[in-house]
């Protein structure tokens, strides 16, 4: 039985949430889109886990989350500075980024093309970035069957997914309520791979 954790409640502990993804364990956590299943990024096993509960080609790739950019900086700082600096200004408003893989992190992650990796920062609240920022980098994907709607609550999270996890999350309705806007910066031209929360006008202006 999955413990289920409320950000409603006055200083609610997220020490298990924490410790559940150390110990490789998944979880059902709000994102500033939606509600994310998530796992470790950095645990090959764990992510295999993460992959079967969803119901994904584990061939195809995946997107590591960070609390902060900061936190990203693992990612963008092998880059060169003006295409990392157009990922810092995405990633701040909440797209989900492709970019160059140069020093080949997170390899299993990155499906058949181990050259490039999707990254994302979501706006947390601060008890939730705290312990996901213990982990360091998450695997994040919406928390729902392969195919099947985003989820914007709690209670829309499949019980095929939420019965797998360790720790569930309620944060109450996902701001936005739709994934992220994805963007591919590791071709010569950026490109738009799906649009989403961020107007691709929006997301296109921040690159100029």
């Amino acid at each position: 039985m999955p413990l289920r954790l409320d950000l409603a409640e006055p200083r609610v502990d997220l020490a298990p949430l924490a410790a559940a993804l150390a110990e490789g364990s998944c979880a059902v956590i709000p994102t500033d889109t939606v509600y994310g299943l998530v796992c470790a990024a950095g645990q090959v096993e764990a992510c295999a886990r993460l992959t079967a509960l969803k119901g994904r080609d584990p061939r195809q790739p995946s997107t590591v989350m960070f609390a902060s950019v900061e936190g990203a900086e693992i990612l963008l700082t092998p880059l060169e500075p003006v295409l990392a600096e157009r990922a810092r200004q995405l990633l701040r408003r909440g797209a989900t980024v492709l970019v160059p893989n140069p020093e080949e992190r997170f390899l299993h992650l990155c499906g058949d093309r181990p050259e490039r990796i999707g990254l994302r920062v979501s706006a947390f609240p601060d008890a939730l970035a705290a312990a996901i920022a213990t982990v360091g980098a998450i695997l994040a994907t919406s928390a729902n069957v392969h195919g099947e709607p985003d989820p914007r609550t709690l209670a829309e999270v499949p019980a095929q997914i939420s019965d797998g996890c360790a720790v569930l999350v309620d944060g109450g309705p996902a701001a936005a309520g739709r994934a992220s806007t994805v963007l591919d910066l590791s071709a010569a031209r950026p490109v738009i791979l799906r649009e989403g929360a961020l107007a691709t006008a929006d997301a296109l202006a921040l690159i100029a």
